[in-house]
Order: structure tokens, then sequence, then C-alpha cells
């Protein structure tokens, strides 16, 4: 009887471990993806009020951040000559993509504009849709 009850502590502490160890996280091994695109509104101006005109923002940075917990991105990319981006292989959970604008009065003379979404299922193709950014040239 010892042996019996010591092999089925035995099983559930195996059991537990591999409940465990199953569950991922958000971030890469996955087979979902998040996709955008970046647009400008330009300002000739540091206080953007001489608008010149919208258009794709090409080879600009856009970051990830890898669930709720992380307080610097995770991972970056830089849009494409259209101004579109995908990031790929994601898991599900909570994911912010984020890029730069300028801004007006602020210390830096820019700030992040940010979208969260959550992806739900293992082959999500989530289309975030167009961010517009506030950009001086």
């Amino acid at each position: 009887t010892i042996m019996k009850s010591l092999s089925q502590y035995y099983f559930f502490f195996v059991l537990i471990l591999l409940l465990t160890a199953c569950t991922k996280t958000e971030g890469l091994g996955g087979q979902a993806k998040i996709k955008g695109k970046l647009t400008g509104k330009f300002y000739t101006d540091d206080q953007l009020t001489q608008f010149n005109g919208t258009g794709v923002l090409a080879n600009e940075n856009v970051y990830i951040v890898y669930g709720t917990e992380d307080t610097y991105f995770d991972d970056d990319i830089k849009t494409s000559y259209d101004g579109s981006f995908e990031f790929n292989y994601l898991r599900p959970g909570t994911y912010t993509i984020y890029s730069y604008e300028n801004c007006f009065p602020c210390a830096a003379l820019e700030t992040n504009k940010q979208v969260t979404v959550e992806i739900t299922s293992k082959d999500q193709i989530l289309d975030i849709g167009t961010i517009e950014l506030k950009k001086k040239i």
C-alpha cells in the first residue's frame, strides 16, 4: 500500500508538472501574426502647425512588446516601402505594437503611439489597420 500511494503521488506530481510546463506565454514560437501599416501626417515646423501633406512611412521602426509585464520592447522591424509591417510566428496572448511620432509640446519632442491587441487563436492573422503618425519633415 505504501508503494501504491507513492506511485499515485508520483503520477499527480508528473501530471501537474506536464500541465504547467505546457503553458506558453506570449512571444515567438507560434503561427499567428500581427500586421498593419504606418502612414504619416507631415509638418514643416517643430510646433506641428504647418501641414505639408500625408503619405506612407517607409523604413520606419515598429516595436512589439510581448505580454503586459515588460516595460521594454521585445522585437522591432522596419516598415516596407508601402508602410506595411508584419510580426510573424507569434503565440496567443497580449501584444503592444508602437512607433514614435513627433509631438509638441513634449520634453523629447516625440512620443510613442501604441495599440494593444490580443491574439486568441494559434494561427490568427490580426490586421490592426493603419496607424497615423505626426512627423516633422
